[in-house]
């Protein structure tokens, strides 16, 4: 099990801490709905130090990632970052990431904590352009500061106005009395706030001077489980649950960062797809009774017969009630359509929704 630089610092705090992805993360603190409310109401920190980090560099940096990644990286400036996905050569996705444009010739992925080896792989093994690539995962840390007091708790920490770093955008300068720091927006909660990438050796006086800038907004460190509520509210795909190596980008709603304005691994195949339409899609619902949806639970039609399945559920925090995603027939896909979720013996109505769950 590996830790990160923080994980002391985590159980110093009470922390319950839990395997995740080949790690020993904190899961919650106090409570996942008090730390959910956290971060919607003020600010929270999550430390997302098991994500991974690759540098791709050189003349052909662009030209790999153009190969490898569905959305189309030739879009990115200095300072912008971009969502998008690794395709798989059988239609599905190796992973989903986000490229990073840091200098000319120079781009930095963030991909997910279990997938670091088998992205690093998959990128490799793709890499017959001469592109130079650093696996930084194991040298840095990566803290999550959201909430919408974010920027004004912390703009003391820094000499830029955080104020004006847009979604999707990010710098890299001073903060926390640390130099070349990467500050990003590119967050997973909906509730604002930004990233910190830096070096693990310089992590802990980032997290400790973070509370105390951040203290009179009510900051608190959060766990995975309140960062699952989190996304699941805004209807943010997880890897392994909602998109895998089976799940295509255009079932799974991500035709928005499939461009076929390029040639990538499989796009002729997903082009197809996306033409013809594909069977199955992946739906929001919200229950129309009581009750919590889980991950693998079945959707079932009014005959009780088994049409789909709950790929993320849970009871949101925010509007008090059951909510979730899964994939079902391309029939059942439009808003407003009525399917069922087996929960134990019961089968209880839901209504697909339009994303986002949570509005503010």
């Amino acid at each position: 099990m590996k830790n990160t630089a923080l994980t002391s610092t985590h159980e110093a705090l009470g922390a319950k801490m839990v395997p995740f992805a080949g790690f020993n993360m904190p899961v919650q603190y106090e409570g996942v709905t008090a730390e959910h409310e956290t971060v919607r109401n003020s600010v929270g920190v999550f430390d997302v130090s098991h994500m991974g980090e690759f540098l791709i560099e050189g003349e052909h940096a662009l030209d790999l990632i153009q190969k490898v990644s569905s959305n189309d990286a030739s879009k990115l400036t200095i300072g912008k970052a971009q969502y998008s996905c690794l395709p798989n050569d059988n239609g599905g996705i190796v992973d989903d990431l986000i490229i990073y444009k840091v200098k000319e010739q120079t781009y930095l992925l963030v991909v997910n904590a279990s997938n670091i080896e088998k992205d690093w792989n998959w990128i490799k093994s793709k890499n017959d352009v001469g592109a130079e690539m650093r696996d930084l995962s194991d040298d840095y840390s990566l803290l999550a500061i959201q909430g919408p007091k974010a920027v004004e708790a912390m703009q003391s920490l820094t000499s830029h106005d955080l104020s004006s770093i847009a979604f999707y955008n990010f710098i890299v300068g001073d903060f926390a009395g640390i130099e070349n720091v990467i500050i990003s927006a590119t967050g997973y909660t909906g509730s604002g706030g930004f990233e910190i990438y830096c070096k693990n050796s310089e992590v802990k006086q980032v997290w400790d001077k973070v509370f105390v800038a951040g203290k009179d907004f009510g900051i608190k460190p959060i766990g995975l489980a309140a960062r699952d509520t989190l996304r699941l509210e805004m209807g943010y795909c997880l890897y392994g649950n909602d998109i895998d190596d089976t799940t295509s980008p255009i079932e799974a709603g991500l035709g928005w960062v499939t461009k076929f304005t390029k040639k990538f691994t499989n796009s002729e195949a997903l082009e197809a797809e996306k033409l013809r339409g594909p069977e199955r899609k992946l739906v929001a619902f919200e229950l129309d009774e009581r009750g919590i949806p889980r991950h693998g639970y079945d959707i079932v039609d009014g005959n009780g017969k088994t049409i789909g399945v709950v790929t993320s559920g849970t009871m949101s925090p925010s509007m008090n009630k059951g909510i979730g995603l899964g994939y079902v027939p391309t029939i059942l896909s439009e808003v407003g359509s009525k399917i069922n979720i087996q929960i134990r013996k019961n089968a209880i109505p839901a209504t697909v929704v339009k994303l986002p769950f949570y509005k503010k």
